[in-house]
C-alpha cells in the first residue's frame, strides 16, 4: 500500500500550498508514489487518517486551531509544518505587540462575532514537530525534498545556513559592504537563492533566522547603514517577528 500524503491549512494566505501545487512534474510523480489522501487545495476527494506524512500550513490563531491542530497530530505518523505562518506565527503575528480587541474594534463593524486569540503562535508551540520548513512562500526544491525524505524514511538535506553563503554561491556581490544596503542575509536562514541580493535589494529575513544567528552584531551594522531604532524594529517585524524576538531575548 502506497504511504498517504496529507496537506492542512491554518491560518495562512495559502501560499506554501500552491508552491507544492506549482511544482507540476515533480507532483505529479510524487502522486505516482503516495496516495494524497487529504488536500482541499487540490482536490474535494479526502480521506481519513491515520497518515503517514502531514504537512501543516499556517499559524494557531483561534482555540479552534489549536485543537484541530491537536487532532492532525494525533492523526500523524509525521507532521512537518511548511512556512514562515506554521514555523514562526507569520506576519500574523504582529498582533502579538498589540491590542487585539483594539484591532477588532477598527477593522470589523461587529467585532463581537469575531473569535480569535490574542497571539499567533506556530504549530509547535501545541504539538510536537517532526521538522519545520521556513519561508514565506517555501522553496519548492526543499518542499520536495522534506516531503521525499520523510517517505524514504531519512534526514531531510535542508542546510541551515544563511543566506550569505547563497550569495556567494551565485557569485552576487554583498549589498551592504558595496552600497551599504541594510541587510538580514547574515541572520536569515538559506532557501530562496538569495533572490532579493541579486536584485539589488537586502534581504529582508521571509525564511526566518538560521543556524548561528548573531542578531547584536548585525544591528550595529543596520544602524550604521541608515536605520534608526524604530526602522530596526520594522525590519525585524515581518513575516518571522517571532522567531528574531527570541533570538534577541537569548
Amino acid at each position: 500500500m502506497a504511504p498517504t500524503l496529507a496537506v492542512f491549512k491554518l491560518a495562512s494566505c495559502d501560499g506554501c500550498q500552491l508552491t507544492l501545487l506549482d511544482c507540476e512534474d515533480e507532483l505529479l510523480a510524487l502522486a505516482g508514489e503516495v496516495e494524497i489522501a487529504h488536500f482541499l487545495e487540490a482536490s474535494s476527494a479526502v480521506r481519513p487518517g491515520p497518515y503517514d506524512l502531514s504537512l501543516v500550513e499556517g499559524s494557531v490563531t483561534t482555540a479552534e486551531d489549536a485543537e484541530r491542530v491537536r487532532a492532525i497530530r494525533a492523526a500523524s505518523r509525521h507532521l512537518v509544518t511548511i512556512g514562515a505562518c506554521a514555523t514562526a506565527g507569520g506576519i500574523q503575528a504582529l498582533r502579538n505587540y498589540a491590542d487585539v480587541d483594539e484591532y477588532r474594534r477598527v477593522v470589523y463593524a461587529r467585532p463581537e462575532y469575531v473569535s480569535t486569540l490574542a497571539t499567533s503562535t506556530p504549530v509547535s508551540a501545541h504539538v510536537d514537530v517532526d521538522f519545520e520548513l521556513r519561508g514565506c512562500p517555501v522553496d519548492r526544491r526543499q518542499l520536495i525534498e522534506v516531503i521525499t525524505a520523510f517517505l524514504a524514511g531519512r534526514k531531510p538535506d535542508v542546510p541551515n545556513h544563511s543566506v550569505c553563503f547563497e550569495c556567494k554561491r551565485r557569485g552576487t556581490v554583498c549589498v551592504t559592504v558595496a552600497h551599504g544596503t541594510p541587510c538580514l542575509g547574515p541572520v536569515t536562514h538559506a532557501g530562496c537563492g538569495a533572490l532579493c541580493p541579486a536584485y539589488h535589494r537586502g534581504c529582508y529575513g521571509c525564511f526566518g533566522p538560521s543556524g548561528s544567528v548573531n542578531l547584536p552584531a548585525l544591528i550595529p551594522l543596520l544602524r550604521r547603514d541608515g536605520m534608526d531604532e524604530r526602522d530596526v524594529e520594522r525590519f525585524l517585524h515581518t513575516f518571522n517577528a517571532t522567531a528574531f524576538a527570541k533570538e534577541l531575548e537569548r
